[in-house]
């Protein structure tokens, strides 16, 4: 279960994975609840992964497919990420395709600024 915190109305948001691994047992679910965020008007958003220790193939493949969702309509950034989760970004090279912030926070300024 994602947790959100955003305002509908500038379209950004924040979501948290709600687990400590983003794997083949739950990228499916995960994925779904962002698109429907997406469907609903939310353009830009930060993933954070401050709580996450472990992401498989399936979780990157569920954040790429975010990605393309939401195509030229908006930003998704990732921030929080752990020693391994950013090795796994590297060896994957989704450390070119996402960008990568320390905080949420910093995430957030960010996309505000990018607007």
């Amino acid at each position: 279960m994602i947790k959100f915190h955003g305002d509908a109305a500038d379209g950004l948001g924040i979501v948290e994975p709600g687990t400590d691994r983003l794997t083949a047992a739950n990228a499916t679910s995960f994925k779904d609840d962002v698109l429907g965020l997406i469907d609903a008007g939310t353009s830009r958003l930060v993933i954070d992964l401050s709580k996450v220790d472990f992401v498989d193939s399936s979780g990157i493949g569920a954040l790429v497919g975010l990605l393309k969702r939401i195509g030229h309509r908006g930003e998704i950034v990732v921030s929080g990420l752990s020693d391994n989760v950013s090795q796994m970004f590297r060896i994957t090279r989704m450390d070119r395709v996402f960008s990568s912030y320390d905080t949420a926070e910093a995430a957030l300024r960010a996309l505000r600024e990018n607007a």
